[in-house]
């Protein structure tokens, strides 16, 4: 497994690499995971719905490849791109999405933060709050897109949107779970919980 920290990037090229990376790769290609945070930026995924958008916002809205509906990406956030070969792991969507949404939920529990996973509702939440979203899109068996980890960041943008497409949806973070630990430093907690579950 590759692991590159990349810092705070802009998404349209993040995205582009992702797809130049799993559109050129072999089946000798090593995985990759990369550690990244965006500027603020709204992504729609594939099935993405007009009345799940902000009516009005300065933040870019960008369509994407991945599934599921409407996020935010912005500073203080931990991003992750899981770019693997389901075939060569011997796995698939299901347990690929369920080893993300494990290792954000040990990274928590080692916090002292209890968290769970949602039927039908990909993700991780703290009681009735998400603190961490997914959103994958597979070609030719490999993934790309992956997991944001909400830390230390302005939460009001979550407030002008349906979150995943779920209308009222309470979202959380790390430091409002008396969590005060960096958001570095929690991002190289939770690709080593990764590395361990790929």
């Amino acid at each position: 497994m590759v692991v590159k920290q990349l810092g705070r990037v802009d998404y349209l090229p993040t995205w582009q690499a992702m797809q130049d990376f799993t559109a050129s790769r072999t089946p000798d290609t090593p995985d990759e995971l990369w550690l990244l945070e965006h500027p603020p930026t709204y992504t729609v995924g594939l099935n993405g719905k007009p009345e799940h958008l902000p009516l009005a916002s300065d933040i870019p809205i960008v369509n994407i490849d991945r599934g599921g509906q409407i996020t935010y990406h912005g500073p203080g956030q931990i991003v992750v791109y899981v770019l693997v070969d389901l075939k060569r792991l011997g796995i698939g969507v299901r347990q690929l999405v369920a080893s993300m949404e494990e290792a954000i939920i040990r990274l928590l529990a080692r916090h002292g933060v209890t968290a769970q996973r949602r039927d039908k509702a990909p993700g991780v939440y703290v009681g009735a709050a998400k603190i961490a979203s997914l959103g994958l899109r597979i070609r030719n068996g490999r993934s790309y897109h992956g997991l944001s980890l909400n830390v230390d960041m302005d939460l009001t943008p979550f407030q002008q949107i349906n979150p995943c497409g779920y209308k009222g949806l309470a979202v959380t973070q790390t430091r409002d779970q008396g969590v005060t630990t960096p958001v570095d430093t929690l991002g190289e907690q939770l690709l080593a919980e990764l590395t361990v579950l790929l």
